[in-house]
């Protein structure tokens, strides 16, 4: 593929769709619009089904400028209209499908795995974390997940925890940089970059809060690991977090998106709250962990497929 803002995810697909095609599979399975554009190649030049997962309102995104949201807008349209099954993440979605294009999705979120215990280990040899000392945001440094706000929440709260930002640039460049110079006069801010496997776990299960405020998701994964581990969040009140969490309460704090005094507010009874906060954040955990699981995504992914190929009964080799 090509490494370019709008062209890195469109060239794999469109060149995984001529290789599909001319394999002649079963089911092409697309994931997210933009690159679903080219599911028109299998599903109208061969005999292939197409299913297209959604998982959020793509053109939306704020790193996007006009053109690109006009071919996204586009791509939306088309993920209405070309796929033999369309797959969505949320029920916000379901709804925006069925209000705005008439189309009727199939709704499958995403899942989580119980996790085991991760006591603080490589978080204390590279960050002298001990567990309970930090507020943790997980994702792409992208200004719909308001990373920003957070920063200037966190400053108005006289607490030794320091704040993690995990997470990275997603062709936002200028973005991130914006963050560090927000960040660079306080120094309980810390930006790692992204974190993965057993450091990530140790991440969240060993937070004080999990905070995410976004102003845009489809049905955010780093929020079902968060609170998987039994990890207190902070929350906007956008349509899929409150899916996840229900209303605000002890262990699951939502606040007005956008609104940093109300922010604060979360941050500091997400803080201040101990024991309380902690049975709230367990009972979110076992909410969670009965609701999103990877095997019933399985399951209703591969009735989909049966759905679209008129089969009754599964007939699909699983990889190991």
């Amino acid at each position: 593929t090509l490494s370019r803002k709008h062209l890195d995810a469109i060239v794999h697909s469109a060149l995984s769709s001529v290789d599909a095609a001319l394999r002649r599979v079963d089911v092409v399975h697309y994931h997210a619009v933009g690159p679903g554009i080219p599911a028109i190649l299998p599903r109208y030049l061969s005999p292939s089904k197409v299913v297209l997962t959604v998982h959020g309102l793509d053109a939306e995104r704020a790193k996007w400028g006009p053109a690109a949201r006009a071919v996204l807008r586009t791509a939306t349209w088309m993920s209405a209209r070309v796929p033999d099954a369309t797959i969505v993440v949320s029920r916000a979605l379901a709804e925006h499908y069925r209000a705005r294009y008439r189309r009727v999705t199939t709704y499958i979120p995403n899942g989580v795995e119980r996790p085991g215990p991760h006591p603080p280990r490589l978080i204390t040899e590279r960050f002298g974390f001990r567990g309970g000392d930090y507020v943790l945001f997980v994702g792409r440094l992208v200004p719909e997940k308001a990373p920003d706000l957070l920063i200037r929440a966190s400053r108005e709260i006289p607490t030794d925890h320091r704040l993690v930002l995990a997470g990275g640039s997603s062709f936002t460049g200028d973005y991130v940089r914006s963050l560090q110079a927000l960040a660079e006069d306080d120094p309980r801010v810390l930006m790692p970059g992204y974190m993965y496997g057993e450091l990530l776990q140790e991440l969240y299960a060993n937070a004080s809060a999990f905070v995410l405020p976004s102003l845009l998701e489809g049905l955010p994964l780093t929020l079902l690991e968060a609170a998987s581990h039994g990890t207190p969040v902070v929350v906007s009140d956008i349509a899929p977090h409150l899916e996840v969490v229900g209303a605000d309460g002890p262990g699951h704090r939502v606040f007005p998106r956008g609104d940093r005094a109300a922010l604060v507010r979360a941050l500091r009874l997400a803080l201040d709250g101990g024991a309380t906060e902690r049975r709230g954040a367990e009972e979110l955990r076992e909410r969670v962990l009965d609701t999103y699981r990877w095997e019933a995504v399985v399951e209703a992914t591969e009735a989909v497929y049966r759905s679209c190929l008129g089969r009754t009964q599964g007939s699909f080799a699983r990889s190991s």
